[in-house]
């Protein structure tokens, strides 16, 4: 057979080249990868309540009492009684007015220093607030014992003259320490570098056609803010604050350092008293019997739900939020 009719490769544009079959097979690669990683995740999150129901399962058989309505916590009493109420009751609350305080401020300074601040300006402001999110818990506790706490009871006396007949800033105790008010202000500082880091860049991923055309058609800097900068971000921003209300709800040493530790449903704000999931685990976990440890570990199966649920919360919010922000 003569050597022009033997069929050779072809090397036109129907060969697949070399380096295209290798990226294909590395896409698939980390496509498999991070399937497996998502995968890994949430078999991680189940096997974590998995162990947490098992182990509280034997103190909730002997609790004597309801469990997500009673106040008190005597779980090594000879006929045991405990419940989540009052915990419930103070890591809401507190959370909630660290987020009440933390996101206006920390939005405000993401907004400045990503569309007002002069560049030289913004960088620096961004690196101050940010290193906010490397102090240890336990200095920002010491921070609200010894600093925070004597310089903030005119503050809340004035609240208390002045704006008494609202239930939540009356006090009839005459005693501004240690309260839930001031454990909210701690936890505000501390998640505040968190909501401000994660807004300011949804807020500089903002098209700047979007922004150049509503200063064009003479919208002032505030009103191009409001109209263009604001729906874009929305999402972005409902995000960070339920990360920051995440940190909020499972933050342990400076609440323990701050709040004295009562178990009792107390809706004035300034009055001492209060307790956390975590601030209680942390201070009766060494002290705690065999069913006390079930009982702590019962509650932290609850927060883990808790802390579940306001994650999936604010997924559906964000997911309904998209159409208006331009990301589809």
């Amino acid at each position: 057979m003569p050597s022009s009719l033997i069929e050779r490769p072809v090397d036109g544009p129907s060969a697949t080249p070399p380096a295209v079959t290798t990226t294909r097979r590395a896409d698939r690669n980390f496509a498999g990868l991070a399937r497996g990683s998502g995968i890994a995740v949430l078999i991680i999150m189940a096997a974590i309540g998995a162990f947490l129901l098992w182990k509280a399962l034997p103190a909730l058989q002997a609790n004597t009492a309801p469990f997500l309505t009673t106040s008190q916590w005597f779980p090594d009493d000879p006929a045991p009684r405990f419940g989540i109420a009052a915990l419930a009751f103070g890591t809401l609350l507190s959370s909630l007015i660290a987020l009440a305080v933390a996101v206006p401020i920390g939005v405000g300074v993401a907004l400045y220093t990503a569309h007002y601040a002069s560049r030289r300006i913004a960088p620096v402001l961004g690196y101050i607030v940010d290193l906010l999110a490397a102090v240890p818990s336990i200095i920002f506790g010491l921070w609200g014992l010894q600093v925070l706490m004597p310089n903030s009871k005119g503050l809340w006396r004035w609240l208390d003259q002045h704006l008494g007949f609202v239930p939540l800033l009356r006090n009839d105790l005459d005693s501004y320490t240690r309260s839930v008010a001031l454990a909210g202000t701690v936890l505000a500082i501390m998640v505040l570098p968190t909501v401000s880091a994660i807004s300011r860049e949804v807020f500089m991923q903002v098209p700047k056609g979007h922004l150049e055309a509503a200063l064009a058609l003479g919208a002032t800097r505030w009103e191009a803010m409001r109209t263009a900068v604001f729906p874009f971000s929305r999402p972005g921003v409902v995000s960070a604050a339920m990360l920051g209300l995440g940190r909020a709800l499972g933050e342990t040493i400076a609440v323990a350092l701050i709040l004295s530790a009562t178990f009792a449903i107390n809706w004035q704000l300034t009055e001492p008293g209060g307790n956390t999931f975590a601030a209680n685990i942390a201070l009766k976990w060494n002290e705690a019997g065999s069913v006390g440890l079930g009982a702590l570990i019962a509650s932290g199966l609850v927060l883990y739900i808790i802390t579940f649920a306001v994650n999936m919360a604010a997924r559906v919010v964000v997911e309904r939020r998209r159409e208006f922000s331009g990301a589809n």
